[in-house]
Formats: structure tokens, C-alpha cells, sequence
């Protein structure tokens, strides 16, 4: 089944290269760095821990488990890759140099033997819901051993790897360690034929505090009630200022599309729809109705400048965002039904009150209205999401605890 799996890659390269170059008009960093593509990035200095987080949402997760391992592992040389360049772009602006960072390659058996060859991990950490068989083979092959860190699988997935079972199993198979998020996520991969599952908690309750917004959405904001729509994905920008029309004109949307390389596209929409917009890059007009952010990394703090947040991805068939990054700082917030990839974290928040669900931009509008209005039952939804998180940590106490016993020392002075 590798060998047909890894066959049918080979034929999809072309595809996929020209899926870059075609993604590289909007944003020229899809159109950078493809030798790493190929395994051809970073020598590292060997002896140390490969970290793997996909995108945005896996790095912000991993980041208090990166700063941990930096203190626990002083001289331990920390890697870390990512498949998109906002990923990429989010780890360096965290991290910078006190760590060495790549994109992962194309799971081929070459790109995969000269990635590993040129990092020389003594232990390897992947984020969240990436199996790679040729990867994860490749490590067991090498005696790395190779952690699933708040793993997650929804059952959607589950299906999907049911029909290549052997596959998932022997690609599993290879992992040391499967830490999961919850007992419904180490379930299905107990059922995939995973050893070593353990329930640790999620870590994207561990959020670090967010800074100050940024002094041009401070500016903009002025004295005015803010919703805040984050994460938008083509065909729901739509969908919110269709919603944003209704809330009168004392509200302002603060919007931020998930790949920021869209804003020029998202503020076109928005005046196509008669709204004045203004872009965060260019300092924002304290006049405009819409602010639509073009930066990365800003997000955490664009929460604490909010009154409702809206989370995207939802209204769409994407599967949802993360809400813990608004819950955090006491913001309520609405989603549309496409969660399954955040099922338990927004059950959780909705047993409390601290999140709805709608299904049209109708129901959005109302939503939102309802908690501008009602300041009291706002409040409350924010310090019932603040407990939330309060009373979930602990993933990251725990997953340090499983991963203890496997983590290089620092080398000899």
C-alpha cells in the first residue's frame, strides 16, 4: 500500500507544483524556498528535536511547548517545520533565531531521506493530525522516536482513513507515542490500531496572554462597539457583511481574513458592497466602517480589542477555527456549524453560554446584536469562556511528563 501510495505522489508532483505557482500570484512566498520542498533545506547539528507544525493554528499551539523545550533543552538544537508560508512567517516571528526552521518535504522517500539526513533528529514531535507514511516510516527505520502531540481525529477523518486501514495502521505503527486531546480523538485512534495512546488535554488551552492591539486598530476603533470576524475563508466575507448590514451603523468590523494575502480582494468586496474599508497596513481610517487586516501574527491581540468575535472556516465546509484565542481574553463568539475539527472546544463553550452556533448570515447578525446589546450577558459569555480555559489546562504539564524520557540532553560542556 506505500509503494502504490507513494507511486500515486509521484504522479501528483507536477500537479502540485503548478498548484504553487498558481497560489504564487497572490502570494510570492508559495513561489519561494521550493528546494525545501525536496529535503534540500537546513543542515542542522543532528542530536536534537524536529518539530512539526503544519500551519497558523498548530504553531500558536505549539508555542508554549517550544518555549518549554527551549528552557528545559539549553544547546539542544530545536527545528521546526511547517507546509505554509503564514505558518513559516508566524514560527519566526515568535521564535526567530533561537531556533532553525524549514518546510517539510513532500512526503517522497528521497525528499524525506535528505530531509532527515540534513536535520539528524534524536527525537521527532508532530502537531495535531499530519500521518505521512513515508515519513513516519522513515523515522521508525531510523530508530527516531516520533511523538503525536495533541493529536486530534474527528470522525470524519476516521472514515477516511478506514479505506486505506492497512496504510493508517503500519504509518502508526511507527509512532512512539500518540498524545491525544481528548477520549473521543484517542478512541479513533486506538481504532486506526495506534499503541501508546494517552488523554492529555489540549494545548491550545495553554494560550499565552495577548499583547495591545495595534495602535492603527486602536486608532480605527475610536469609541465604537467592534466585531471582530476572524479567519475568513472565500464565500464568507459574504456571508458577514451581508450580516454586518444589519447591525446599523454604530458597530464596526474589524475583518481578518485567514490568508492574509486575500485583504486586497476582501477590501474590494467590501466596497463593492458600499462599505467603506480600510486596510491595517496602511494605517487604518478612523472613518471607515470596515478595517480589513493584511498582517500575520496579530490575531491574539486583535481579539483583546473586541467585543464579539465571529470565527470563520464555520459558515464554509472547513471545519472551523480555533475560539480559544478569543475565549482567553473573555470575548464571546459565534460560529457557523462547520466545526468539526474544534466539535469538543466549542461543545464546551457552549455548555457555558460563552459561544452560539447559526446556520445563515441571518441568525450571524442576530447573534452578534444580541450580545452588543445586552452588555451584562456579554460579560457574563466572556468570564464563562475565561473559566473554561482556566479549568482545561494542564495538556502542557502533561505532554512534557510523556515526552520526558525521550528528550536529547544538552550537550556536554
Amino acid at each position: 500500500m506505500r509503494r502504490l501510495y507513494t507511486g500515486l505522489l509521484y504522479a501528483a508532483v507536477p500537479v502540485v507544483l503548478a498548484r504553487l505557482l498558481w497560489r504564487g500570484r497572490r502570494d510570492p512566498h508559495y513561489r519561494q524556498r521550493w528546494r525545501e520542498r525536496f529535503g534540500y533545506g537546513p543542515v542542522v547539528g543532528g542530536g536534537g528535536i524536529w518539530l512539526h507544525a503544519v500551519s497558523v493554528g498548530e504553531v500558536r499551539a505549539a508555542e508554549p511547548l517550544v518555549r518549554e523545550l527551549l528552557e528545559r533543552c539549553p544547546g539542544v538544537p530545536l527545528h521546526l517545520t511547517t507546509v505554509t508560508p503564514t505558518g513559516a512567517g508566524l514560527a519566526a516571528r515568535l521564535f526567530g533565531e533561537r531556533i532553525t526552521s524549514s518546510y517539510l518535504p513532500w512526503d517522497l522517500p528521497g525528499a524525506v531521506g535528505r530531509f532527515l539526513d540534513r536535520v539528524r533528529p534524536a527525537l521527532a514531535l508532530v502537531m495535531e493530525s499530519e500521518l505521512w507514511p513515508n515519513l513516519f516510516h522513515a523515522c521508525g527505520a531510523r530508530g527516531i522516536p516520533l511523538c503525536l502531540l495533541n493529536a486530534r481525529l474527528s470522525a470524519l477523518s476516521l472514515q477516511r482513513y478506514r479505506r486505506v486501514a492497512g496504510l493508517a495502521r503500519a504509518t502508526l505503527g511507527n509512532a512512539t507515542l500518540v498524545a491525544a486531546r481528548g477520549p473521543a480523538d484517542a478512541q479513533r485512534f486506538l481504532q486506526l490500531g495506534a499503541d501508546g495512546v494517552r488523554v492529555v488535554g489540549n494545548l491550545k488551552f495553554e494560550q499565552p496572554a495577548a499583547g495591545p492591539a495595534p495602535p492603527a486598530v486602536q486608532r480605527w476603533r475610536g469609541g465604537r462597539p467592534v466585531w471582530l470576524a476572524a479567519s475568513t475563508h472565500a464565500g464568507e466575507e459574504g456571508q458577514v457583511l451581508e450580516a454586518f448590514a444589519g447591525l446599523g451603523g454604530d458597530v464596526a468590523l474589524l475583518l481578518v481574513p485567514r490568508h492574509p494575502e486575500r485583504a486586497q480582494e476582501v477590501r474590494a468586496l467590501c466596497r463593492k458592497q458600499g462599505f467603506d474599508a480600510a486596510l491595517s497596513s496602511e494605517g487604518g481610517d478612523a472613518g471607515s466602517a470596515v478595517m480589513v487586516v493584511d498582517s500575520l501574527g496579530d490575531l491574539p491581540a486583535l481579539f483583546a480589542a473586541a467585543d464579539v468575535a465571529f470565527l470563520g472556516g464555520s459558515l464554509v465546509p472547513h471545519g472551523g477555527h480555533n475560539p480559544l484565542e478569543a475565549a482567553a481574553v473573555g470575548v464571546p463568539v459565534v460560529t457557523g456549524p462547520a466545526v468539526a475539527n474544534f466539535e469538543d472546544v466549542y461543545r464546551s463553550l457552549e455548555d457555558v453560554g460563552a459561544a452560539r452556533r447559526v446556520d445563515d448570515a441571518g441568525a450571524l447578525a442576530a447573534a452578534v446584536r444580541l450580545w452588543l446589546d445586552d452588555g451584562s450577558a456579554r460579560l457574563r459569555a466572556g468570564a464563562a469562556g475565561r473559566a473554561v480555559m482556566r479549568q482545561s489546562r494542564g495538556a502542557l504539564a502533561a505532554t512534557l511528563a510523556l515526552i520526558e524520557p525521550l528528550l536529547p540532553a544538552p550537550p556536554r560542556q
